[in-house]
């Protein structure tokens, strides 16, 4: 089920009013929302749902199994690792079998050896790689001994399948959001306003900004060949803020509908788009992903502990696998590749982590120098969303080449784009500029015109006539392929 579409329109307040008013017990809302998470999942294809069901059975199994050969660390170690080894078979045979397959078949004909692999026709399942690592989280941590282990069957299939998180985040870990459905809840009005509120600039980001970009972004790319080095700029800086606002667009969502039940999820953009360096950049995009591989896959290797030269090689490692989570394509390969070579020179020089920060904070504008410094950062990544849009790297090359001919001063063909598509764009980074030192743009402050409530309700009003009279044309998210 799409959140941008009609049907979660008429789920959500009935989902909602449900839980609060007729499932009032915390077993009772537990097995509720996990009939309404598999009601939502299924909406795509029931079979789906075997495929969650066995992902999350094997993993409570295993924590119980962990906690039985308790002292015996070598049988805890086996069953832990056996759990996250089923769960990447499965992830890997769905996602990425044909890739492989075809890459291997691909190298050994170039050498003159002919091979005819079976490749198979899978469907690939909404939301497999977020799911799949909120699940190796828990036996992980189990493992670790940083949570219980969860004897609640309903609740820990609850916490694999939660709906408004399910198919694209964030992606929860066990020590956050499992304690949260194994403990009582309490309806918390202004957390729900709040949580309303994100909902909101979520579906603004999603329907009004990523949507109409979405347009522009296909009709370019689809004839990338015919453009004038201008246009096909434009064309990347506008999927750039289409794919924020796609994705971000969802986490606001999910975010806010997790708080109308009572549920903080943690927070996956940080408004991004301001960063003054690659560095930044990383800790403000997709931060329940970049943190997931950061905890269990480079501290787990040595981190930054060992010398430099492990340090290189494991932040290498993290962005090669960024890259291939993100897809069985080779651009997303280069993708992870092309912002590893910009992250290690900052690291080589320490200042990876020199702006922690709000920018400019404090103030309306930022400096010149942080200025200059947020327009690199962005043109930056500019680039590597061409790579990481394209369909493979011959045409990510193609596209930037054009991109940089003499044609790229070819102004003219600005005005065969639609100018409203501007002036969207312009309110979206507008507003989050001035609430960049908030959790989320429409996070109102309590003094100025905005403690009265005619002033908020008249906002909201507004945005919601906004999105209902300049939302695009229905896009899936685009992180659902994920």
């Amino acid at each position: 089920m799409l959140f941008n579409s009609f049907e979660f329109l008429i789920y959500l307040p009935i989902v909602f009013l449900l839980y609060w008013f007729v499932f009032k017990q915390l077993k009772a809302q537990n097995l509720f929302i996990l009939i309404a998470s598999y009601v939502f999942y299924g909406w795509w294809d029931w079979r789906f749902l075997l495929l969650i069901a066995l992902t999350s059975f094997f993993s409570f199994f295993s924590g119980l199994l962990i906690e039985r050969f308790e002292g015996k660390r070598i049988k805890q170690k086996y069953i832990s690792a056996s759990n996250i080894i089923l769960n990447l078979l499965i992830l890997g045979i769905f996602k990425y079998y044909n890739f492989f397959s075809h890459s291997l078949a691909t190298m050994l004909n170039s050498f003159g050896i002919k091979v005819d692999w079976v490749t198979l026709d899978i469907l690939l399942p909404v939301g497999i790689s977020f799911y799949t690592f909120q699940a190796l989280s828990y036996s992980i941590d189990v493992y670790q001994k940083k949570i219980a282990t969860c004897r609640d069957i309903v609740a820990f299939f609850a916490y694999i399948s939660f709906f408004p998180q399910l198919v694209a985040g964030p992606i929860e870990r066990a020590t956050n959001l499992l304690p949260q459905i194994l403990n009582p809840r309490r309806f918390d009005y202004s957390k729900a306003v709040d949580g309303s509120r994100q909902i909101l600039w979520g579906f603004f980001k999603k329907v009004v900004v990523a949507d109409n970009c979405a347009v522009v972004v296909n009709s370019i790319w689809a004839d990338y060949t015919n453009q004038s080095g201008f246009m096909l700029l434009l064309g990347a800086i506008f999927f750039t803020f289409q794919i924020y606002g796609d994705f971000s667009g969802y986490s606001d969502i999910a975010i806010g509908t997790a708080k109308l039940f009572g549920i903080n999820l943690m927070r996956n953009f940080n408004f991004p788009y301001f960063s003054r360096d690659i560095a930044e950049f990383w800790r403000r995009w997709h931060i329940s992903l970049t943190t997931w591989f950061r905890d269990y896959i480079y501290i787990p290797l040595g981190g930054s502990r060992y010398g430099k030269i492990k340090t290189f090689r494991n932040t290498i490692i993290i962005f090669l696998v960024s890259g291939l989570w993100h897809g069985a394509n080779w651009t997303f390969i280069l993708w992870g590749c092309y912002h590893a070579l910009l992250f290690l020179p900052l690291m080589f020089m320490g200042k990876n982590r020199k702006n922690i920060s709000v920018v400019a904070k404090g103030h309306l504008l930022p400096s010149l120098k942080e200025f200059g410094q947020i327009l690199l950062t962005f043109f930056l990544v500019v680039i590597g969303w061409i790579i990481f849009r394209s369909e493979n790297i011959i045409q990510a090359w193609e596209y930037i080449v054009r991109m940089f001919s003499i044609s790229i001063f070819d102004i003219h063909s600005f005005n065969t784009i639609d100018k409203k598509l501007i002036f969207y764009i312009l309110i979206l980074v507008i507003v989050e500029w001035v609430q960049r030192n908030k959790q989320h743009a429409l996070q109102l402050p309590n003094y100025g015109i905005f403690k009265y409530r005619i002033f908020r309700m008249t906002l909201y009003y507004v945005l919601i006539l906004f999105i209902f009279i300049f939302a695009g044309e229905q896009e899936t998210f685009i992180y659902f392929q994920f």
